[in-house]
């Protein structure tokens, strides 16, 4: 079998056309050079010198060799670049997927700022619904994945390991709004207010229900929508009040860069939403993916605060 020193002696020889010039550069002896060419030699089946007045003299078919060992040994030193910075994290590739509502402000920001330090870092990020993430992650080709937290998936999910993270909404109220000096809203004050939640079938839609039974009364919901994100619309329009969650908060505070029109404050008893990391179980993950994953979680937890 070849080796990488052989390839390399060799191809120094062949610049050389000495011995011992190829052991000074390579700054080993004249006779391992001779036993490395030698044993080459004896490896290939086949004289790749002749000595004639005490030079050597490559014969045709070394020529051809010296080719190839050149595109050899290029590659193998391209490719020992490429993994130095791959572990200095000067280069690499992330592939996040993630359900629609993070991916609009919240994770390009997010990669922003890694690739700031890390700016040879390619990214792909796609949108899908959180079961369709569930699904792809499964498949083991993506390295991390955002999703609403749904526990009989992750249960099922022996592909997937999953880290939770419980969020506390808040209620989104008009500026100009009567309840905008509050610090804390509860469902008493909400009673009668229009209200801007997400669909019958998401667990917060429950939880907004559950906590006005808790006090007797029926929450007078109006606008519901999939995604928080667009709850912001009615309540910008004076059209409502919404129960939202701080990723979304997060993505409208960056696309208003200022110009909000909205207060948000606690709300008692307190609305929480889950948000699942997922990660492949039988796929490790590179150095970028667990820097990435690092600045994704410690961000989380941030806003789980």
């Amino acid at each position: 079998m070849l080796k990488v020193n052989q390839l390399s002696t060799f191809n120094e020889v062949m610049l050389t056309g000495s011995i011992s010039e190829a052991a000074r550069n390579l700054h080993r002896t004249q006779s391992s050079i001779s036993a490395t060419i030698a044993n080459f030699e004896d490896v290939l089946d086949m004289k790749l010198f002749e000595r004639k007045n005490g030079r050597l003299h490559p014969v045709p078919e070394a020529y051809y060799l010296q080719n190839e060992c050149f595109e050899i040994l290029r590659r193998i030193e391209t490719v020992s670049e490429n993994m130095h910075r791959m572990n200095s994290l000067q280069t690499g590739e992330l592939h996040i997927a993630s359900m629609p509502g993070p991916t609009v402000f919240f994770l390009p920001n997010l990669i922003s700022e890694f690739g700031i330090t890390y700016p040879n870092i390619r990214s792909n990020v796609v949108s899908q619904s959180s079961v369709g993430v569930y699904r792809l992650m499964s498949g083991q080709q993506y390295d991390m994945g955002l999703v609403d937290y749904i526990p009989a998936m992750s249960e099922e999910a022996s592909l997937i390991d999953t880290e939770v993270f419980n969020f506390r909404c808040l209620c989104a109220i008009p500026k100009s709004h009567s309840l905008a000096t509050k610090d804390l809203v509860t469902p008493e004050d909400l009673f009668d207010e229009p209200l801007a939640t997400l669909t019958q079938d998401h667990e917060i839609y429950s939880e907004v229900v559950g906590i006005f039974n808790q006090y007797t009364l029926k929450p007078n919901i109006r606008y519901m929508t999939q995604y928080f994100f667009s709850l912001l619309h009615y309540v910008e329009k004076g059209l409502a009040c919404a129960i939202v969650d701080p990723i979304s908060i997060e993505n409208y505070k960056n696309f208003k860069e200022g110009r909000s029109h909205l207060v948000f404050r606690q709300i008692e008893p307190a609305v929480t939403f889950r948000v699942a990391v997922l990660t492949p179980k039988h796929r490790p993950s590179s150095l970028v993916a667990k820097n990435f994953g690092s600045h994704l979680k410690n961000s989380l937890s941030l806003l789980c605060e």
